[in-house]
């Protein structure tokens, strides 16, 4: 027998992979997301009629949402982005990195992907906010998630930009930026005014412009004068994209809709409900009530039943998609749902009847879920209390109202509370403290105070009783096998979880690389350093280590709270998730009422709903910060030249961010505002290093800072250093450089050109 035909036999027998959904899911993710048909054949030795199984589990995939069939030849797995592509670059994240999508015929679709870093030779491949590229997908070493690699640069979109028009006497315009990112100022012409006055909030665009000179733009949209008081917001809902109003369709929706009758509802009415809320909610989702039980407590937990009103496929589901959530803001809410619904039929208002979807939990005297079964009834709250109302009652300052509640409704809820929490301390959720900013503001919009919120027992009550209820809603749907949008929250990185014990390495706190990532390691840290003074620094560097939760139909976890099942299922009138989640209950559980919110999403249907309202809530948080942060520096304004405290919460090469103690603002403090020589950034330790003294500003330091700019427009402000610095040794081992570096530094300072080392002389030269 020849060498050539011994070679044939020993391909022959070659064992192939099993074609099954499993084997092929993971060949196309280990192929890099992308693989060709032929590709996939070869792999499992598929042949001939063969093919037909193949191309059907291939359709099936698609169909389920499991893969993306986009190309007659191509398959690639979900959430992939495609192997090239056009997109945007969007924003820059809190760590420098720049984040893009892709950009389709309808604007910008699909998810966030992080743009590959260039370096050496193709260091000029980069790009900034607005421009768009040509760009390949490609998986990441570090993480083994997809980035993208510019190809090549396209130029800047025509994307709106927002601004204060100032208006000379000679009718020529400059547009100050609203973005603080956004450095440059535009000129606008008379003939581009388009009937903007001076003072005008305005959107415009960037004008086609060859050669040198100032850059011109056309104004496209008056939205307001930047006098008013509540500008902020205006500015932030525009600048956001914020969708405001209702369509006529959904207004008619709303205005036609009635009072739900019990029908085939459960009679909840003899349940003494309470609704405990902040003290300016502007609605009410939830609604509690606990009693206490042989082996434990019993737990109801009544939660508005928006799917009664909000139909599928609907004028007003439409509309609720796009918009996603409520936003809020100090002065307004940009509600997801028309006033009727929000603050009327579907709020669960003192007093009057309203349909609900209820969960019945029972627990033991540790907190341990038992069982618990959901409703679809009618219920009546016997008080609308605040925070501090019930928590007041609870510490024997209860006033006419809660008083007699004090027994029967308020001290059973804190009885079935106190049970939880052992399971809590059991479970041991991740416990990062966290501070919000409460802006007290007058009907016309001028500031009164910005305050730390306070945080009771009664805040922790509602929100062990909330996580329970949602705990149960994913729980009910599992069993059933039927695909849900999940609340989920991914473990850290492995790259974040370096760099956070790099920088505990430098406070020489211990951080063992090999030990799994759990919630109580990050709590243990936390414990160790509370009353240490890098305590407040710690909980930072943790709490920006952490992935960001997102709504998802993979369930992966909570990694936060610990939990395996959970979904967002107690905030419909101001989440769009929530609203999915009670579809699919009232449909798999079969709680009545057909054609009233009875229809279960198909899994490809809550993918895009999924990746839609995850993009819904960053838009969100981004607008309700930004305005924030303009009131701030509106209420600031008046303080220039005062002197605060505060404490440094992030250290940069150009200078380091301070948070004031007092109104929890952050500003930046310039590096040539911490000292006359050159400072280094020694990033492990979160420090910047003088060159010459070896003078410290390192992450953490508690320091005094005077107000030097606090701009309204851009919510940006500026400080001047006012403490010492701390003390170290002079650094070594880079003398030659660091001495350039302090020579470019001092001339810079003196204002003297490049190459002069010091002021001539007046003498001529011989």
């Amino acid at each position: 027998m020849s060498k050539k035909i011994i070679k044939k036999v020993k391909r022959s027998h070659k064992e192939f992979p099993i074609l099954d959904k499993t084997n092929l899911l993971k060949f196309i993710e280990q192929s890099g997301g992308h693989i060709q048909k032929r590709d996939i054949a070869n792999h499992f030795n598929i042949k001939g009629d063969e093919r037909r199984k193949l191309n059907a589990m291939l359709r099936d995939l698609d169909a389920s949402g499991e893969l993306n069939l986009k190309r007659r030849k191509e398959v690639s797995s979900f959430g992939a982005p495609p192997k090239s592509s056009i997109y945007q670059a969007i924003e820059v994240d809190e760590h420098g990195d720049l984040w893009c999508r892709q950009v389709g015929d309808e604007g910008l679709i699909g998810s966030k992907f992080i743009v590959a870093m260039s370096f050496g030779r193709d260091k000029g491949d980069s790009v900034g906010i607005g421009e768009r590229f040509v760009g390949v997908s490609r998986k990441s070493k570090i993480d083994e998630k997809f980035e993208i690699k510019i190809i090549k640069k396209l130029g800047a979109t025509v994307s709106r930009l927002f601004g204060v028009l100032h208006l000379e006497p000679n009718q020529v315009g400059r547009i100050i930026p609203a973005d603080r990112k956004n450095k440059h100022e535009l000129m606008v012409l008379p003939q581009h005014l388009n009937d903007a006055q001076n003072g005008d909030l305005v959107a415009c665009r960037e004008l086609p412009q060859r050669g040198f000179g100032p850059r011109k733009c056309e104004i496209l949209e008056i939205f307001g004068k930047v006098s008013d008081p509540k500008s902020a917001s205006i500015l932030a809902i525009a600048a956001h994209n914020i969708p405001t109003g209702f369509t006529e369709e959904e207004e008619a929706q709303a205005n036609s809709a009635t009072p739900a009758p019990l029908e085939y509802r459960k009679d909840l009415r003899n349940i003494p409900f309470v609704t405990i809320d902040p003290d300016d909610a502007r609605d009410h989702d939830d609604a509690v009530y606990a009693e206490a039980t042989a082996n434990g407590h019993k737990i109801w937990v009544a939660i508005a039943d928006v799917a009664h009103y909000v139909t599928h496929g609907s004028p007003l589901d439409k509309g609720s998609i796009k918009r996603g959530n409520s936003v809020y803001f100090p002065d307004r809410v940009v509600p997801m749902l028309p006033f009727k619904l929000s603050a009327d039929l579907c709020s669960l208002r003192e007093n009057e009847d309203r349909p609900c979807l209820a969960v019945e939990i029972n627990v033991d005297n540790h907190g341990i879920l038992k069982d618990f079964k959901f409703y679809r009834g009618l219920m009546k709250s016997v008080a609308r209390l605040t925070y501090t109302q019930a928590q007041f009652a609870i510490d024997g300052k209860g006033d006419e109202k809660t008083l007699p509640l004090l027994d029967k409704v308020l001290r059973p809820l804190w009885a079935a509370y106190g049970a939880l929490k052992h399971e809590r301390d059991g479970r041991a959720p991740l416990e990062i403290e966290s501070s919000e900013r409460r802006i007290e503001m007058s009907p016309e919009g001028k500031i009164l105070s910005i305050t730390q919120k306070e945080r009771f027992d009664a805040h922790k009550l509602i929100e062990e009783f909330m996580i329970l209820a949602n705990v149960c809603a994913a729980t009910a749907v599992m069993n059933k096998n039927a695909p849900l949008i999940y609340r989920v929250h991914d473990t850290p990185s492995a790259t974040k979880i370096a760099s956070l014990g790099d920088f505990l390495a430098s406070l020489d706190i211990r951080w063992a690389k090999g030990e799994v990532v759990k919630p109580a390691r990050f709590n243990r840290i936390l414990h160790l350093a509370k009353e240490g003074e890098n305590f407040q620094t710690i909980n930072e560097m943790v709490l920006r280590t952490q992935a960001q939760a997102v709504y998802d139909t993979d369930n992966i976890g909570h990694f936060g709270l610990q939990l395996q099942k959970y979904a967002h299922f107690t905030s419909p009138i101001r989440r769009y998730a929530d609203l999915c989640v009670h579809r699919t209950l009232i449909d798999v559980l079969g709680l009545g009422g057909e054609g009233y919110g009875a229809r279960k999403p198909t899994l490809p249907e809550l993918q895009r709903i999924a990746q839609t309202i995850s993009d819904c809530e960053r838009r969100a948080m981004a607008a309700e910060r930004d305005a924030t942060d303009r009131y701030l520096a509106a209420f600031l304004s008046e303080r220039i030249g005062a002197i605060f405290e505060g404490r440094i919460t992030s250290v940069a090469g150009f200078g380091v961010f301070v948070r004031l103690d007092e109104t929890m603002g952050d500003g930046l403090v310039p590096v040539s505002h911490l000292g006359d020589e050159y400072f280094f950034l020694d990033e492990a330790a979160r420090t910047l290093i003088g060159t010459q003294s070896g003078d410290r500003w390192q992450l953490g330091m508690k320091v005094r800072v005077r107000l030097l700019e606090a701009a309204p427009i851009t919510g940006g402000l500026m400080f001047d250093m006012v403490s010492e610095p701390k003390k170290g040794p002079v650094p070594k081992g880079r003398n030659m450089g660091m001495q350039r570096q302090n020579d470019r530094f001092k001339r810079q300072k003196s204002g003297l050109p490049r190459g002069v080392s010091r002021k001539p002389s007046g003498k001529k030269r011989r």
